[in-house]
């Protein structure tokens, strides 16, 4: 559909039973987030809430909560955005399937961005930001923040929005030093545009102009979080999803404005001045502690008339941004592996944080009369390739396997896929490190912000060993390490005492590893050293959470009988992964029990919530 407006998709939703109205007072602390979380859980409509406490605006969350919802508001355009993004990727296929092509045309032209101000709906009237919805979502947030924003800038020294950038980086809106209503803070990751418009402000000691879009078409949205194919800008996929050109303008003080947005705040980010921004419950499922980030110095904030406040809320995967990534993924998902020689998919496990654990599937077609039977060559260049692609660089676990070993090997199957690996891989030789490297800023599982280590563990050739699925009678572990219970097929979660210190525990899990070398591990490769076996082996989804968000490669990785040989790591035994918590780990996300019960009140009979959660 070509909405014009938040306001037209919402009304369009509901009408087809894809959105309900929370017409009782909602407070913006807590309880509106966990109301979001418990709709979504239930996998339950879009919410309009129509009387938020403290602010004079309503707001809408869950738009994107399932696939059959998104896929309804772009029914129009989904296909066709499919085929501009592959003939993007792949400018051949239209000379090779002509007819198939034949919307491109049309479809392109709605993406070219359209200035006009004439009439502009967002230009009705001006507000505070203490005026809007002051949603926090975690009992330890800093303060309010934009969980939905999409935040455009431009390139100082090459300006336009055709080489702009869309992103949707949170905003945080009050809290910690911010003066009231005349400064924000700007977080953003690694690998982020932005970074690079705010490194060129900064060499020439210029403020940066920041626009802060909320709401407008749910197209815009989206743009703003789509990983595109470079030189495609995320103003012109806006205009193809949406059939709608991008309508934009600057005002007088030369700051862009979304014409459609419900609202637009603008404002300067001046060289080098950052204040302290977080905490913020993230989607790794701890909170972001923390830290300077830049701050922004408000101007204005311009609304349409009856805007609506368009948030989120982000936690341990499923959330949201989960549904959001399995659009993309059908968007986009043929994309990536055009862009690598011999890549076939590459899937960030959402269940795991999705930055620090990546499955992939290459070629493996190196001078094949020559190769060692069984030993990844192809699919480790194509690993490095993978590690240096844009936000898959943020990886700390990478496990590749070579495609001709399993040709229906289903990447999203995360038992599988796993079992696959460790039924092929040599640990001895197979395992490849990269230290003293950047993982992603909301990883702290390594030695500072935006600091940690990762490793590609790559399998290829004949099956070597049969996984065991169930342990044999009478199997024990010696002390400290002794409570476990197998996870997956080969795979051991085995309880430990608390972590204290890494030096000490460091002894203690060599120690530990010497005196298992006689232990029958027949079937067994990996060992996952956890605070609570029961929880980690209970589901797939805790056991790759555990795991993979609460371990460093460099630091957490060992083996029983272990060695360096010609500074490369391996061992023989099985390989170890300590995943405790540890004291420089952020804290994990803790629903407010409170809140928790007035949920529940709103679900039972009678509730507006009732039959839905």
């Amino acid at each position: 559909m070509g909405y014009r407006s938040l306001t037209e998709c919402i009304s369009d939703l509901e009408r087809h039973g894809h959105l309900i109205r929370i017409k009782r007072e909602v407070d913006p602390y807590l309880e509106m987030a966990a109301i979001h979380m418990r709709v979504y859980d239930a996998q339950g409509p879009a919410l309009l809430f129509e009387n938020i406490k403290g602010s004079p605006f309503p707001a809408v969350s869950n738009l994107f909560g399932t696939l059959d919802r998104s896929r309804f508001m772009f029914r129009d355009t989904l296909e066709k955005i499919k085929v501009l993004v592959d003939v993007k990727s792949d400018p051949m296929q239209v000379l090779k399937n002509p007819f198939r092509y034949t919307h491109v045309a049309a479809t392109a032209l709605s993406a070219l961005p359209w200035k006009k101000k004439s009439n502009a709906p967002i230009l009705h009237g001006t507000t505070r930001i203490s005026e809007l919805p002051q949603i926090v979502n975690w009992p330890m947030d800093g303060g309010p923040f934009v969980t939905m924003p999409q935040v455009y800038t431009e390139d100082m020294s090459n300006p336009g929005v055709m080489r702009a950038n869309l992103g949707m980086y949170r905003i945080q809106l009050a809290g910690n030093d911010y003066i009231p209503d005349s400064e924000v803070g700007l977080h953003y990751q690694l690998h982020r545009g932005i970074g690079i418009h705010q490194t060129k402000a900064n060499e020439l000691g210029k403020p940066l102009k920041v626009s802060i879009f909320i709401g407008g078409p749910p197209a815009h949205a989206l743009a703003a979080v789509m990983p595109l194919p470079e030189g495609l800008s995320e103003l012109t996929f806006a205009g193809a999803l949406g059939n709608r050109r991008f309508r934009y303008f600057y005002d007088d003080e030369g700051f862009c404005l979304s014409a459609d947005a419900d609202f637009v705040i603008t404002g300067t980010v001046y060289p080098h001045e950052n204040k302290p921004e977080g905490p913020f419950g993230d989607h790794l499922g701890y909170y972001s502690l923390v830290h300077p980030f830049p701050l922004m110095r408000v101007h204005q904030v311009y609304h349409r008339k009856d805007p609506i406040w368009s948030f989120t809320v982000v936690g341990r995967p499923p959330q949201e941004d989960t549904s959001f990534g399995a659009l993309i993924h059908e968007i986009t998902g043929s994309a990536i592996p055009q862009e690598i020689n011999g890549l076939h998919a590459v899937h960030a496990v959402d269940a795991a944080g999705v930055h620090p654990l990546l499955f992939a599937i290459g070629s493996e077609r190196y001078t094949p009369y020559l190769q060692t039977p069984g030993r990844p060559q192809e699919i480790l260049t194509i690993a490095n390739q993978i590690l240096g692609k844009n936000q898959l660089s943020l990886a700390k676990y990478l496990f590749i396997s070579a495609h001709q070993d399993h040709p229906t090997l289903d990447i999203h199957d995360v038992t599988a896929f796993l079992t696959h690996i460790f039924e092929r891989i040599d640990l001895e030789r197979d395992l490849h490190f990269h230290t003293q490297t950047t993982i992603d800023t909301l990883d702290y599982t390594g030695d500072g912000l935006n600091a940690g280590s990762k490793v590609v563990l790559a399998a290829a050739g004949p099956k070597k060993r049969t996984l065991t699925i169930e342990l044999p009678g009478g199997f024990e572990l010696p002390q400290p390490f002794r409570a476990c219970k197998l996870a997956l097929p080969g795979i051991l979660a085995v309880e430990a005492p608390p972590f204290l210190d890494e030096e000490a525990e460091s002894t203690r899990i060599d120690a530990w590893c010497r005196e298992v070398r006689d232990t029958d591990f027949q079937g067994i490769q990996l060992l996952v050293l956890c605070d609570d076996a029961t929880f980690t082996a209970a589901k797939v989804d805790n056991f790759v959470w555990v795991t993979f968000t609460r371990s460093n490669p460099s630091n957490d990785i060992y083996g029983v009988d272990s060695f360096i040989r010609h500074k490369h790591w391996g061992c023989s035994g099985p390989l170890l992964i300590d995943a405790r918590k540890k004291p420089h780990h952020a804290p994990e996300l803790i629903k407010d029990t409170a809140t928790e019960k007035r949920v529940d009140a709103l679900g039972a009979k009678g509730g507006p919530l009732h039959g839905i959660i």
